[in-house]
């Protein structure tokens, strides 16, 4: 990890404009933000890239609870409550550049900006909304309905459509998907294998490609 000072942006978003006055971090791919135990420096702003919050079992067992995209910030929790250190592991799942403030900077200017209040409410209920898909999809059906459904959820949320495809941006290898899954990366790459030669999905170098959609769908759950 490394700092400079200051990012431009052009969105005209208020948590943008905000976070773009404080120390600018970048992350390498892999690199961890924050791990259990860590007191959290100030409140982060995806401004590039993707950060995933991971946490272990006692078993040993990794499961991925949320991943953030540019325009999410965290921790959440300790943004508004703070005092508690992480509970947390904080990944950049590929390289990525933050945005850090203060926690104190960050709660006046939101308790000052309804513009900013209503976008941090957004970004929360979004999030929320995806736990309980996610929660559905990981307690019914088998292997290949999760997959499908995860797949779709990351088109939605990391997609770019191009040509009646949705290529996921993230460079997800199997085990990001197993994590996701909470199910083993043999059987992810099982499950992708015949989803890529029934045609329902394609490669993009590291970057998977959905050609199929509505057979997907068909393949899920719940959408």
């Amino acid at each position: 990890m490394w700092y400079t000072w200051g990012v431009n942006t052009n969105t005209g978003d208020s948590l943008t404009s905000f976070f773009s006055q404080f120390r600018t971090f970048h992350y390498k791919k892999d690199e961890i933000i924050l791990r259990p135990g860590d007191m959290p420096q100030g409140v982060y702003f995806v401004h590039l890239g993707y950060v995933r919050l991971y946490s272990f079992s006692k078993e040993g067992k990794e499961l991925t609870l949320v991943i953030y995209k540019k325009g999410d910030f965290f921790p959440v929790v300790w943004a508004f409550r703070g005092q508690e250190p992480s509970i947390y592991y904080f990944e950049a799942l590929s390289d990525v550049t933050i945005l850090r403030a203060p926690r104190e900077s960050f709660v006046e200017f939101i308790e000052k900006n309804n513009n900013a209040f209503m976008e941090v409410n957004n970004h929360i209920l979004e999030r929320f909304q995806t736990a309980l898909k996610r929660m559905q999809y990981l307690a019914f059906g088998n292997s290949k309905s999760k997959l499908a459904s995860i797949l779709l959820i990351c088109g939605r949320d990391f997609g770019v459509e191009k040509n009646g495809e949705i290529e996921i941006q993230i460079p997800f290898t199997h085990k990001d998907i197993s994590n996701l899954m909470g199910v083993t990366r043999e059987t992810v790459s099982v499950e992708l294998k015949q989803f890529q030669n029934s045609g329902l999905i394609r490669y993009n170098e590291k970057h998977i490609v959905l050609k199929h959609t509505k057979g997907l769908e068909e393949e899920a759950i719940l959408i």
